[in-house]
């Protein structure tokens, strides 16, 4: 009896404990993890939350990036932290696209985390340099077709956004490219601007300012509606250009490590539901051409069903593909 006593006091207390930092949470300001550089589309929704978050915690929120190898690295570094509440992940569709891009991936995307609730849906944008000799959809198709084998497609990285998208356009196109890797969008971007590189499939939140200033050519977006925001509401849809199969919005969501408290993870979904509905977040994120969710995948259960359903989506053409993350 004594024996059984001394194994349980200890986890009495340590429930106590835990029951305790709950209620005080938070008691500390907040760190949200973004597995990409800085100044990347990630970064930017996660900077615009982590603002939108501090009423409603009561606290600072403070973004730390720890980019590399797809994203997992960041990812690994939330699964691994304290399931205290204080450390959390923003990441992107590379939650459900990280079991099959990265070898050796170092935690389970599935059972590692608590899906706290998505953020947003960011359409694709199709752009090219400036200098390309086609300005509709119609004319990059057969500047494509007459270009076979020399068409340099940019991305932000393996296992990016715009890698992902990338894959999907050339499969959809029926035309391989040439992928040219960044560490990052922005020098993606500056090089696509400059003409280093043809074209590039990227993030309106990435892509929006610089087709507004006419530094590229935009050609088509990814919804199955057109967009509202001013710079793309007459830029035509894959779906309408024949596409029917091309469909991709890029989604952000919101984790913690597997074990917070159950507590503690009310009280963060509580503040996300509330973050989602600012004004100054919704109009930054409209602003940037993403559409802030409102549905139920707001909640932890439905936001985790929806990226089981994305890794269903996108394991089979990843491994079509052949590529991965080492």
């Amino acid at each position: 009896m004594k024996k059984f006593l001394s194994t349980l006091l200890p986890l009495a207390l340590a429930a106590a404990s835990l029951s305790a930092a709950a209620q005080d949470y938070p008691a500390k300001p907040v760190t949200i993890i973004v597995p990409f550089t800085a100044g990347g589309p990630t970064d930017k929704v996660a900077r615009d939350l982590a603002e939108a978050l501090r009423k409603p915690l009561g606290q600072t929120v403070i973004v730390d990036n720890a980019a590399g190898a797809g994203g997992s690295i960041g990812a690994n570094k939330v699964a691994k932290a304290q399931p205290d509440g204080y450390t959390l992940l923003v990441h992107h569709i590379g939650m459900a696209t990280m079991p099959t891009l990265v070898r050796n991936i170092p935690f389970k995307v599935e059972s590692d985390f608590e899906y706290l609730g998505l953020i947003n849906d960011v359409p694709m944008t199709i752009i090219g340099k400036p200098g390309l000799p086609a300005n509709n959809f119609k004319e990059l198709t057969a500047w494509i077709q007459a270009n076979k084998g020399k068409i340099n497609l940019g991305n932000a990285g393996v296992g990016s956004a715009s890698h992902l998208c990338g894959m999907l356009f050339q499969h959809a196109m029926g035309v391989d490219m040439t992928a040219v890797p960044y560490k990052g969008t922005a020098p993606a971007m500056t090089d696509l601007m400059g003409g280093q590189i043809d074209l590039m499939c990227d993030q309106t939140t990435n892509t929006t300012s610089a087709i507004e200033g006419k530094k590229v050519k935009v050609f088509a977006v990814s919804t199955p509606k057109r967009l509202a925001i001013p710079a793309l509401k007459d830029v035509p849809t894959m779906q309408e250009l024949g596409m029917k199969d091309f469909n991709v919005s890029i989604f952000h969501g919101l984790y913690a490590p597997k074990g917070t408290p159950p507590a503690v993870l009310k009280k963060l979904n509580d503040a996300l539901k509330v973050a989602l509905k600012d004004p100054d977040f919704v109009k930054r994120e409209e602003g940037l051409g993403a559409v802030v969710v409102n549905d139920n995948r707001t909640s932890p259960a439905e936001h985790k069903k929806f990226v089981q359903s994305e890794i269903n989506k996108w394991s089979p053409l990843i491994k079509a593909a052949g590529v991965y993350v080492e």
